[in-house]
C-alpha cells in the first residue's frame, strides 16, 4: 500500500498570511505546507484520510482520479473543510464517509445538500457511516481499526492500517489505545510548533512519542511555521524520524 501527504501544514497553513517569518518566506518547496490530509492507495481502492478546504488544488497536483471512501479523525473545518469538492468523484454513486456520529451530524448541519432527500445534482452526494474508537471496519479489503486519541480535552480519532498508525491533532493517548499502535512499522504523527500548546503536541512531545512507538519510520505532520524550516529541522531528528512533505509518498 501507498500513502500520500496530500497537505502537512496546521490549520491555517504555511506560508500563514500576513506572516514575514524565516518559514513563511522559505523558497524551499518543502516548507510549503497546505492543511493536513493523506490519501491511502491500497491497490483496489483509493481512501482519503480528511479532506481540508485545500483538497481541490491537492487533487490537481496529485492527479487523483477516483475516491473510493473518506475517513475523517474529526470535524474541524482544516480537516472536512473540502467536502464539497468531492462532487466530481461522486457522479453516480455516493462515497462512503467514515466518522464518529457526533462528526457525522456536525457535517449534515453544514453540507445538508449532501445527504438523503436533499441531494441536489452536481453536489458531493455522501453515504455517512458511523465508526467507533476500537471497532475494526473495512474498506473493500483494506481492514482499519479506529483509535482513540485526546486533541486536549476533544476526543477525535487515530487510524491503524496494517503496520501504519496515522494520527493528527493529538496532545495524549491513554495506555490502552497506545497499545493498539505500540507494534506498527510507519507512524506518521503531529507536531505543532517547538512551544508548548494546549490541543497539539509540540515537535519535542511528537519525538519522545515517536521514540516510546519505536517505528522503523516516524513521519511528522500537522506543522504550523513555528515548527521551523525542514530542512534544518530534519538534520536535528533521531534517525528515522523526519517532517513530512507535501506530496511526499511512502510505501508501508
Amino acid at each position: 500500500m501507498k500513502l500520500t501527504f496530500l497537505g502537512t501544514g496546521t490549520s491555517i497553513g504555511i506560508p500563514e498570511m500576513c506572516c514575514h517569518c524565516p518559514t513563511c518566506m522559505s523558497h524551499d518547496q518543502h516548507d510549503k505546507r497546505l492543511r493536513t490530509s493523506a490519501l491511502i492507495e491500497t491497490g483496489s481502492e483509493n481512501i482519503l484520510i480528511d479532506c481540508g478546504p485545500d483538497f481541490r488544488q491537492q487533487a490537481l497536483r496529485e492527479g487523483i482520479e477516483k475516491i473510493d471512501a473518506v475517513i475523517l479523525t474529526h470535524e474541524h473545518y482544516d480537516h472536512v473543510g473540502g467536502l464539497d469538492d468531492l462532487r466530481p468523484y461522486c457522479t453516480g454513486r455516493d462515497i462512503p464517509v467514515y466518522a464518529e456520529q457526533y462528526v457525522i451530524d456536525d457535517i449534515r448541519q453544514r453540507i445538508p445538500y449532501c445527504f438523503g432527500d436533499s441531494k441536489k445534482p452536481r453536489t458531493a452526494n455522501m453515504q455517512p457511516i458511523p465508526i467507533e474508537p476500537g471497532r475494526k471496519f473495512k474498506v473493500g479489503q483494506t481492514e482499519i481499526l479506529p483509535i482513540r486519541i485526546m486533541h486536549g480535552n476533544i476526543p477525535i480519532l487515530g487510524f491503524r492500517i496494517g503496520n501504519l498508525a496515522y494520527i493528527t491533532d493529538m496532545k495524549s493517548v491513554d495506555e490502552h489505545n497506545f497499545n493498539l499502535i505500540s507494534d506498527v512499522r510507519t507512524l506518521v504523527v503531529n507536531a505543532l510548533h517547538t512551544k508548548e500548546h494546549p490541543t497539539h503536541q509540540n515537535v519535542r512531545q511528537a519525538v519522545l512519542f515517536a521514540e516510546r512507538v519505536g517505528a522503523d519510520s516516524t513521519w511528522f505532520i500537522h506543522m504550523s511555521h513555528r515548527a521551523g524550516l525542514h530542512e534544518v529541522m530534519n538534520a536535528k531528528f533521531p534517525e528515522g524520524m523526519q517532517f513530512a512533505w507535501d506530496g511526499l509518498s511512502i510505501e508501508f
